[in-house]
């Protein structure tokens, strides 16, 4: 699950770029009053075809109110497709399927020669009236309780379409429910569900909700049923500990940073006595700058370059320039992933929708004091607060029933979120699942390698056995020793 979240962009940049229609036609199925168009979205070159799908605000009450669904339809290549599509969920929760186009190009290139491919972006993500704050470059010299105090004030005054939103309808059982009457609109029987890190989670509920439709689940980076995504502290911690103990035996990075443990706990102490101040000439503009360095944004930095190993092998190198006063690497690495600029970033308000309904309310004191670790500990601490700013009522965690389709689960062993033993987990209530986990891989798998080949043939014959032993050539990226990257 990626459970990286910060402020994005309002929704209008990214509605500026649909396009009228323009000469590719909705499938034959469609329902009436589904409105079709071709497009142009950030992360593919190619015209696709936008649906717009209405849904019910509550789907406990039809005639009720109801919202826009956008959905992202690339055609399957070939002109004899197969009637199979592959639905595909992204993560977050708060990422949308239209942030997640780029996936087009490698990772399901292979599947879309015979399938279509159908992007949802979740109630409440991207294209779908999108919950999220508007984030300004002075947020940048806030501290976290002023950080605090504008989330809390972006949660009161939040209105979709002039109106106050009802946070409570933006849960996991809903968004499944949505996925069905996508599966309806756009006129599809038998479908297949990728779903990777958070999307894993909606995959799970969607097959138990509706096991009739679907014919396979792919699951990269498996969320456990029972799994509280704020709780990912002795997973988060363990990818860490690895990497420390990699750079430790490997000789160039041991040379290089002989200490980089010492000096990462060293930075933390110091941080959270508001002992460091940064003062740098700003990485986008090269205008002096002063940035409120807090322990929030020191560990949420370092978790989220934990997700993938070729970027996690920069870690001990920024580390070490931090503690000898040169922040400009990390920095320039933290705007990443909280640009200002990012419009495809996650829906902080949808995040906090979904989990403080269905998360914070398990999270208990047991569970925190389990599951402790400084890398977590600034995210489980504002958490009370915002979830009481949400007032969304809890959601019970129902018994999970067996998924009897077939089921491909994804690993990487160096994932500090979903590691293998969350997948294996997920496996104690699936009929017919196969779990492959690659050693030198971290959060998502499958546009890894040979893993793009692994997805088309386990579509194509998802009974058949799958010979997986390509995954094992994944190779180790090197270590970053200086400035101008990794070595080779």
């Amino acid at each position: 699950m990626n459970v990286r979240t910060c402020l994005g962009l309002t929704l209008t940049g990214l509605l500026l770029l649909l396009l009228p229609a323009a000469g590719l036609a909705a499938p034959a199925g469609v329902r009436a009053g589904v409105q079709t168009r071709s497009c142009h979205l950030p992360g593919s070159e190619e015209t696709l075809r936008c649906v717009s799908v209405p849904v019910a605000l509550d789907h406990a009450q039809a005639g009720g109110a109801q919202l826009a669904l956008h959905v992202t339809v690339a055609p399957a290549f070939r002109e004899s497709a197969l009637s199979d599509p592959l639905f595909v969920l992204a993560g977050g929760p708060g990422e949308a399927g239209s942030d997640v186009l780029a996936l087009l190009a490698n990772t399901f290139r292979r599947t879309r020669a015979t399938r279509d491919i159908v992007f949802i972006d979740q109630r409440g993500t991207g294209l779908s009236g999108k919950l999220d704050c508007e984030t300004r470059p002075a947020q940048q010299a806030m501290t976290e309780d002023q950080l605090e105090r504008e989330i809390r004030a972006c949660i009161a005054g939040l209105r979709v379409d002039g109106l106050r939103v009802n946070y409570a309808a933006y849960t996991t059982a809903n968004a499944a429910r949505d996925i069905e009457q996508v599966r309806l609109a756009l006129g599809y029987g038998k479908i297949n569900v990728w779903g990777g890190s958070y999307g894993t989670r909606l995959a799970q509920a969607y097959a138990r909700a509706f096991p009739g439709p679907l014919r396979a689940l792919v699951l990269d980076g498996v969320a456990a049923p029972d799994q509280v995504i704020p709780a990912g502290g002795r997973d988060s911690q363990a990818a860490l500990e690895a990497l420390f103990r990699q750079c430790a035996a490997n000789p160039s990075c041991q040379r290089a940073f002989p200490a980089v443990r010492a000096e990462f706990n060293t930075l933390i102490a110091n941080i959270a006595a508001g002992k460091v101040k940064v003062e740098i000439a700003d990485p986008r503009t090269a205008e002096p700058m002063q940035l409120a360095m807090t322990s929030a944004r020191f560990l949420g930095t370092v978790h989220s370059i934990l997700y993938s190993p070729s970027d996690s092998r920069r870690l001990p190198f920024l580390i070490h320039s931090a503690a000898q006063g040169r922040w400009e690497p990390f920095v320039a690495r933290r705007n990443v992933a909280a640009d200002f600029s990012a419009a495809g970033a996650n829906a902080l308000i949808l995040h906090l929708a979904v989990i403080c309904a269905e998360d914070f309310p398990r999270l208990t004191p047991a569970l925190r004091a389990e599951d402790a670790s400084p890398l977590t500990a600034p995210m489980l601490s504002r958490l009370p607060a915002l979830c009481q700013a949400m007032k969304v009522p809890p959601v019970p965690l129902a018994a999970p029933a067996t998924i009897a389709a077939p089921v491909l689960m994804l690993s990487g062993a160096l994932d500090p979120v979903t590691p293998p033993r969350r997948a294996q987990a997920a496996g104690n209530y699936m009929a017919n699942a196969r779990h492959l986990v690659v050693a030198n891989a971290g959060h998502g798998i499958s546009q890894l390698g040979c893993a793009p080949r692994l997805l088309r043939e386990f579509l194509d014959r998802p009974t058949e056995p799958l010979k997986a032993d390509c995954l094992k050539d994944i190779p180790v990226p090197g270590f970053q020793l200086g400035s101008a990257g990794p070595q080779p």
